[in-house]
C-alpha cells in the first residue's frame, strides 16, 4: 500500500526522455531530474508530445508501468475538464450536462489525489484470485475465497480479519465502487437491470445486488472507515481518502472522461471485465 507516489521503470524514464528531449546528450542527468524534482516530472508526463505517443503507439500500455500510462491520461482529462464549460452524466439513455468542472478539476489538481488515481488504475489491470483458511475458533478453521473486484466476497473476509488488518479491505472495496462507476458505469447498470425491458435482474445467492446509488453510497462509507483507520495516516492517504469519500462523485467524473475519450474499446482487454 502507497500514498500514492510514482515509481518510473527504467522503460519509463527511457519513454519520457524519448519522447521529450530525444536530442539531450546528457540522457543520465536528464532521468535523474524526473526522477528527483517533482515540478519537472510533471512537465514531463504533461507535455503533448507525451500524450500524442499514447494515442500514436497502441502498444504502448505494454511497454511502460500502467501507473505512468494513466497519470499521463488524467493529466490530459484535467487539462481538457478545465477547457469545458461542463461534464456530461448519463441517466439511461439521456446525456445530461452537469456544471461541475472547476469541483472536479480542483479535486484532481490536487497532487496526492492524481497519483493516487493512477495508482488505483493500474491495480486494476490484474485482478488476483485468493483462497485463505482461517479459525473461526479452537479447532474449526474456515475457507474463504474470493478476488480483489468482489465487494461481496471482500466484505464478508474483512469482517472474519482483525481491525487491524482491514484497512486493506476499507481501501480496495470502496476503490472497486470507484473504478466502477468511473470506468465502467455501463457494467453496472447492465448488471443491475435488464437493458431491453429495464427489469432487474433476479438476486444471486451470496451476491449483493447494487445500482450506481448504492455503490456510489458503499464507496463513500468505504473510504470513510479507511480514512479513521490508525494505519492510514501511517501510510499517509488519511487526506486522499477524506477527500474522496466527500468528493466521490467528482472524482468519478476524470475517469468517467478517460474511459470514454481514450480507452474507449481498449479498456475491456485492459482490465479484464467484460459487459457494457
Amino acid at each position: 500500500m502507497t500514498s500514492g507516489s510514482l515509481r518510473f521503470t527504467d522503460a519509463d524514464l527511457d519513454f519520457l526522455v524519448s519522447v521529450v528531449a530525444p536530442d539531450v546528450k546528457d540522457k543520465a542527468k536528464l532521468r535523474q531530474l524526473i526522477q528527483q524534482d517533482e515540478d519537472f516530472r510533471d512537465s514531463f508526463i504533461g507535455d503533448k508530445r507525451t500524450f500524442r505517443q499514447v494515442v500514436a503507439d497502441e502498444e504502448l500500455f505494454l511497454k511502460i508501468s500502467p501507473r505512468l500510462y494513466f497519470e499521463i491520461l488524467l493529466r490530459k482529462a484535467r487539462k481538457e475538464m478545465e477547457a469545458a464549460s461542463h461534464t456530461i452524466e448519463i441517466e439511461g439513455t439521456k446525456k445530461i450536462a452537469v456544471f461541475d468542472t472547476k469541483e472536479v478539476v480542483e479535486l484532481i489538481s490536487r497532487q496526492p489525489v492524481l497519483l493516487y488515481l493512477a495508482e488505483m488504475l493500474s491495480s486494476f489491470t490484474k485482478i488476483e484470485s485468493y483462497s485463505i483458511s482461517y479459525r473461526v475458533r479452537k479447532g474449526i478453521w474456515r475457507k474463504i475465497r474470493f478476488n480483489d473486484l468482489d465487494i461481496d466476497s471482500l466484505t464478508r473476509f474483512c469482517e472474519s480479519v482483525d481491525e487491524e488488518h482491514r484497512l486493506g479491505f476499507f481501501k480496495r472495496i470502496a476503490d472497486i465502487c470507484l473504478f466502477m462507476l468511473g470506468v465502467f458505469p455501463g457494467y453496472v447498470q447492465f448488471s443491475y437491470r435488464y437493458p431491453s425491458t429495464g427489469e432487474l435482474r433476479p438476486q444471486q445467492v451470496g451476491r449483493v445486488r447494487r445500482n450506481a446509488t448504492e455503490y456510489l453510497e458503499e464507496g463513500r462509507k468505504f473510504y470513510k472507515l479507511a480514512a479513521e483507520h490508525p494505519a492510514a495516516g501511517t501510510y499517509g492517504l488519511s487526506e486522499v481518502f477524506w477527500l474522496f469519500h466527500a468528493n466521490f462523485h467528482a472524482a468519478q467524473k476524470p475517469l468517467n472522461f478517460i474511459a470514454e475519450h481514450y480507452l474507449h474499446y481498449k479498456k475491456h482487454s485492459m482490465f479484464g471485465i467484460q459487459g457494457q
